[in-house]
């Protein structure tokens, strides 16, 4: 997969995590509150809206380092190898799996995704 085809679809998943979070936002908070200044925080209701608030927090923290490497890629005229594709494909089963609650399976997701970012740091240093 090229270097803007996984940057456009790690854009692409983060709407999905946006889309996802928002769709759960419905059931766990009041519709009143969601269309509020939000100036008192309320609590939740479930568990899955929480999943969702998480997730996203984690994929924009990831996203970061992913999206500047593969830009660096892109505008060296570089390959990034396989280190995009892994991150890409890692990242979007690492949403369906913090959704469900596979923890353990969830966290080797995450852990491939950083070895990923890895993988790009270091063919961007060494090549």
């Amino acid at each position: 997969m090229s270097e803007l085809t996984c940057l456009i679809l790690s854009v692409l998943l983060w709407v999905a995590h946006v889309l996802v979070q928002a769709g759960t936002s419905q059931v766990a908070l009041p519709l009143t509150w969601l269309f509020s200044a939000r100036d008192m925080p309320t609590p939740p209701r479930g568990l899955v809206y929480g999943r969702a608030t998480r997730a996203l927090a984690n994929y924009v923290e990831n996203f970061t380092a992913f999206a500047a490497l593969d830009l660096a890629f892109i505008a060296t005229h570089q390959s990034g190898g396989w280190g995009p594709t892994i991150w890409i494909v890692a990242r979007i089963l690492y949403l369906p799996l913090y959704l469900f609650n596979v923890v353990y399976v969830r966290s080797i997701a995450w852990g491939i995704s950083l070895v990923a970012v890895l993988m790009m740091v270091a063919r961007l240093t060494w090549s």
